[in-house]
């Protein structure tokens, strides 16, 4: 007999129900989080403060989920057990999500098992820079009413590390100011300067805003701040004109920003390269390039400070010192990172007048040179010299006698001298390694010498 469509209906349905029920074996899908991206402001939307916090996991480090409430924490990916990094971005003139904070937060969440939070306030960092500066008390409080909800699941306050860019800098140094010091770290990648140069230590980042405070400048004669902030502060190439950004003003923006901005792209880099950014303490860069400063016994007692994560920057003594310079060079692309050599050079006999040669290192694919004089009557001169690769892949050493400025009064006399180098740190002599044979030198004439040294 056949069935009637009613039963027919009945039926078909109860064959999609049960196929659509989960066996014993099938796991429910786990709902996936919502994503939600940094706000876009425009010059007259952009002063009013309106800030998302947007937590970034391992898992998907592209998806950012908007915490608003405790219980939004509490059901995210938040690991209350974790170490926790806010990255607090600086002004934003056009009102635009940073270019550099989806890689940034990738670095972040590849080098560190840590909760990572944005910290987007693209509402009221836009527009112009002084309304900016207007908020960072309003954004710092509403910062730390954030951070307190995370208190409240476990965080302990040593657990954070803040990392704040330009003003952003400033505002996680006013945060740390609310918690009496006691939050883990913070890093500022090139401090702002403008507004911020004479301000008191209650206004901008200090030493006394965390465990740890540590400062990266790159643009001290521009849009960062020229004076040390932190524990330590690294400035590279002596803090600003940075190699392989544009030097004329024809470049328009990147003219503007390049050096402001590298502090972020090193500490990228940093985060995902090997090769060490380690600094030397000096009393500033000239004396650093004139081979003053060989290691780092004084202050921090041969633990030399390198950009990154390492803990306190690889700096071991207790208590830490306050507000000292580091230098080192860099190149002009990631990674970055050179080996420093101190060069010396004795002359046989004095001379009665200065005497300025150039010495290169030549490896399979850089040059790296550096000029050295040795003063009138005086035999030592020396330098350092900052080279891509370590000093074993170095194959040759060129020496080439400066001419003198009289062009008139060319001078023929060939010069003889001893070569010797030595890596930095220089804590002992025993890495120094001289060529064995003099070197005899004529003016404005290059001089090579093989070198090979073996790798450790």
């Amino acid at each position: 007999m056949p069935r009637s469509p009613c039963k027919r209906s009945f039926w078909l349905w109860g064959v999609l129900l049960w196929l659509s029920m989960p066996s014993a074996g099938d796991v429910p899908a786990t709902p996936q989080p919502k994503c939600t991206d940094f706000q876009n402001a425009n010059l007259l939307r952009g002063t009013n403060l309106k800030v998302q916090y947007l937590l970034f996991v391992p898992s998907d480090p592209s998806c950012g989920q908007l915490l608003e409430e405790s219980s939004d924490i509490q059901n995210s990916g938040f690991n209350a057990t974790l170490r926790t990094k806010l990255i607090i971005h600086g002004f934003r003139a056009l009102g635009t999500k940073p270019s550099w904070i989806d890689g940034f937060i990738r670095a972040l969440l590849r080098a560190a098992d840590a909760n990572v939070i944005a910290v987007d306030w693209v509402y009221g960092s836009t527009g112009v820079y002084y309304s900016a500066v207007d908020n960072v008390v309003k954004l710092s409080l509403e910062i730390s009413r954030f951070l307190n909800k995370l208190l409240e699941l476990g965080v302990s306050e040593s657990s954070i590390h803040i990392i704040g860019v330009s003003l952003g800098a400033h505002v996680g140094g006013m945060v740390g100011q609310f918690y009496k010091g006691q939050l883990g770290r913070i890093t500022g990648l090139d401090p702002a300067g403008p507004e911020y140069t004479r301000a008191s230590l209650e206004e901008r980042l200090d030493p006394g805003d965390a465990l740890f405070v540590e400062a990266i400048h790159t643009d001290t004669d521009n849009l960062g701040i020229r004076i040390p902030v932190g524990h330590v502060d690294y400035f590279v190439n002596g803090g600003q004109d940075q190699p392989g950004c544009p030097l004329f003003i024809h470049a328009g923006y990147s003219y503007l920003i390049c050096d402001h901005m590298r502090a972020v792209h090193l500490y990228i880099s940093a985060l995902e390269n090997s090769c060490p950014l380690v600094a030397f303490p000096c009393a500033n860069y000239k004396s650093f390039l004139a081979g003053h400063c060989l290691d780092c016994f004084n202050p921090f007692l041969f633990s030399c400070p390198r950009i990154g994560l390492v803990e306190q920057g690889g700096v071991k003594i207790e208590p830490l010192p306050k507000e000292v310079r580091v230098y080192l060079r860099t190149t002009s692309k990631a990674p970055y990172c050179v080996h420093h050599s101190v060069v010396e050079f004795y002359l046989q006999n004095p001379r009665k007048k200065d005497t300025s040669i150039e010495i290169s290192f030549v490896s399979s694919n850089a040059t790296s040179s550096v000029k050295i004089t040795i003063a009138r009557q005086q035999l030592q001169g020396k330098g350092i010299i900052a080279h891509p690769n370590p000093p074993c892949q170095i194959n040759q050493v060129k020496f080439k006698l400066q001419a003198s400025s009289q062009v008139w009064r060319r001078d023929t006399t060939t010069i003889v001298g001893k070569f010797c180098t030595a890596p930095l740190p220089v804590n002992d002599n025993k890495n120094t390694v001289c060529l064995p044979e003099p070197v005899n030198l004529q003016e404005s004439k290059s001089v090579v010498h093989d070198w090979k040294i073996s790798c450790v």
